[in-house]
Formats: structure tokens, C-alpha cells, sequence
């Protein structure tokens, strides 16, 4: 790339990057009380939980799923009781891949 085109460049992929953060970081959260939430999941989408962990927090992270439509949503349970959603998407699949020997820190 010539030498004057490396400064304008770099600045719109920072432009770029900086817009995707605040877009993002005004996107309104879909909480609701958890059982509203769950069953919400349950009526529309046939999901039920898949798994469970917990995050930063003390947040219940959870995946619900339908085996037989293959829908998903990711959900983050706060302290005080509200479910938000996280991520959604399609083609579910249950893995159970084993860890590889000796293991690797990310």
C-alpha cells in the first residue's frame, strides 16, 4: 500500500471498529424475570436448557435449545433476578468432544 494511504486507511478501520462498539453498546437489552423468560422459550420455541454455568458476577449463564427445531438463545441471569439475551441463533448440535491431551490454556 503507497505510504500516503496507510494513515487514512488505518483511521476509517478505527472509525469502523469505534462505531460497531457504541452500536453495540447502545443496543437495548431483552430482559424480563426469569421464569417470563424461560417459559417465554419453552412456549414459542420448544427451547429447553442445555446447559449451564456461571459467569462474571455471580450471572447464571444458560443455553436453551430445541432438539427438534435446532433453535438456540444464550441468557445471562443477573443478581437481582432479571434474564437477559445474549445471543440467538440456529442449527443446535450437542457436542461432547473431549478435552485435547494435556490441555492448552487460552
Amino acid at each position: 500500500m503507497p505510504r500516503p494511504l496507510v494513515q487514512p486507511a488505518a483511521l476509517c478501520c478505527v472509525a469502523l471498529l469505534l462505531s460497531a462498539q457504541s452500536a453495540q453498546a447502545t443496543a437495548p437489552n431483552i430482559c424480563a424475570p426469569r421464569d417470563k423468560v424461560v417459559d417465554k422459550l419453552a412456549t414459542d420455541y420448544g427451547e429447553s436448557r442445555q446447559s449451564i454455568g456461571l459467569g462474571r458476577d455471580n450471572a447464571v449463564v444458560e443455553v436453551f435449545a430445541s432438539t427438534s427445531s435446532g433453535t438456540w438463545t444464550i441468557t445471562v441471569t443477573r443478581a437481582d433476578g432479571m434474564t437477559c439475551l445474549v445471543a440467538s441463533g440456529q442449527a443446535f448440535e450437542t457436542l461432547a468432544e473431549a478435552a485435547p491431551a494435556g490441555g492448552s490454556a487460552l
